[in-house]
């Protein structure tokens, strides 16, 4: 495995490790990293808790959700690929059930931005994938073919999150750092919005607001990352090896 492989697959599992820790996965979701910008190859764990997720736990799958590992892959890898294949842009993909985002994918009221961290949401309403609509009325909701991975990355189309109705989100990053970013401060961000929506109607961030503070904070993104990196580092070292796939 070379150096950038080494390191990049090292991070995704922090990534795992942080975004439980930060509470936007729990025993399920997922998160992906592209092997090398603009490849048709990502770097996504076996079908495991993202808490329990080591080195040796990745897979190397292609953008038809194809991996030559025997071992079992995550139903919904189709998610990840299929965003891949249709976002070049995109470094690393991550898919939520995080609380309070899932209740704005089953109501009118849209998932705009309430506060400054969360400007990458824009001034639109975020997309919500409504998968009846492809599926029909008797689905899981889950995506687990490349139909359905592709119709989902349509709706997110150049959007930074999209969410999927009863179901969670999807955001997405051009690095790893700035996607794990991305999906703590949407959980954030829904979770002032509901608050505030309770005491009366938001003032949402204008267009040139979203717009200054995704570029001004979203720049910082390897700040929160590193202080997260530093909170969920001891329990990698005490019990979950950070190696790369088959190097235990």
């Amino acid at each position: 495995m070379t150096t950038h492989a080494a390191a990049q697959t090292a991070d995704l599992v922090v990534a795992n490790h942080i975004l439980v820790r930060q509470g936007v996965l729990d025993a399920f979701g997922h998160v992906s990293v592209r092997t090398a910008p603009g490849a048709d190859t990502f770097w996504l764990s076996r079908n495991l808790a993202p808490g329990s997720v080591t080195g040796a736990d990745l897979l190397e799958h292609d953008l038809d959700g194809r991996t030559d590992d025997p071992r079992r892959p995550y139903l919904e890898r189709f998610i990840h690929a299929e965003i891949y294949r249709r976002r070049p842009d995109v470094m690393a993909v991550v898919h939520s059930h995080s609380p309070s985002v899932v209740p704005f994918s089953v109501v009118a009221a849209a998932m705009r931005p309430v506060l400054h961290m969360a400007g990458f949401l824009g001034e639109r309403a975020t997309p919500v994938f409504e998968i009846s609509d492809v599926a029909g009325d008797a689905s899981d909701l889950l995506i687990t073919s490349s139909s359905l991975g592709a119709a989902l990355a349509k709706t997110l189309g150049d959007a930074s999150v999209a969410l999927m109705r009863g179901h969670g989100a999807v955001a997405v990053g051009s690095s790893l750092q700035e996607a794990v970013y991305r999906a703590v401060y949407t959980e954030v961000n829904a979770h002032a919005q509901a608050a505030a929506l309770a005491l009366g109607q938001p003032r949402y961030l204008s267009a040139g607001e979203a717009a200054t503070a995704s570029a001004t904070i979203g720049g910082q993104a390897v700040r929160a990352w590193d202080v997260w990196r530093e909170q969920v580092r001891p329990g990698i070292t005490a019990g979950d090896p950070v190696t790369g796939p088959g190097e235990e």
